[in-house]
């Protein structure tokens, strides 16, 4: 049931640009760890917003998605179009009372080659 939370805010609010579905998804103090978001749901809502205001084509696609207890890991390529070879992202994410209440992210550029010839998503 988290697993599928994650993953219906990822396609809805991030995907979709659906930022007036926040509220199904994260709660009121969503505590953030990523260095580049807001606490809160109305932060989350304005960077919503803005990342579909300046790249209305970008999207997660998710390759995996784990959850164990309380916690969610997404294992996504986000890219913010056609152009883009994108970053690989691994989102964490608390579920609370059935809402997304904290979240961690690491990210790494998808680089034009690897040593050992696999890709990194």
């Amino acid at each position: 049931m988290n697993s599928a939370l994650v993953a219906d805010y990822l396609e809805q609010v991030w995907n979709q640009g659906r930022a007036d579905l926040v509220e199904r998804f994260v709660a009121e103090d969503l505590i953030q760890h990523s260095p580049v978001m807001p606490d809160g749901r109305a932060g989350l809502i304005r960077v919503v917003e803005s990342m579909h205001g300046a790249s209305p084509e970008f999207r997660f696609e998710t390759h995996r998605i784990v959850a164990e207890g309380d916690l969610v890991f997404a294992h996504s390529l986000y890219a913010t179009g056609p152009d883009d070879p994108g970053t690989v992202v691994v989102d964490i994410y608390r579920i609370a009372d059935g809402l997304i209440a904290e979240h961690w992210d690491v990210r790494e550029q998808v680089p034009p080659a690897t040593v050992n010839g696999h890709p990194i998503i």
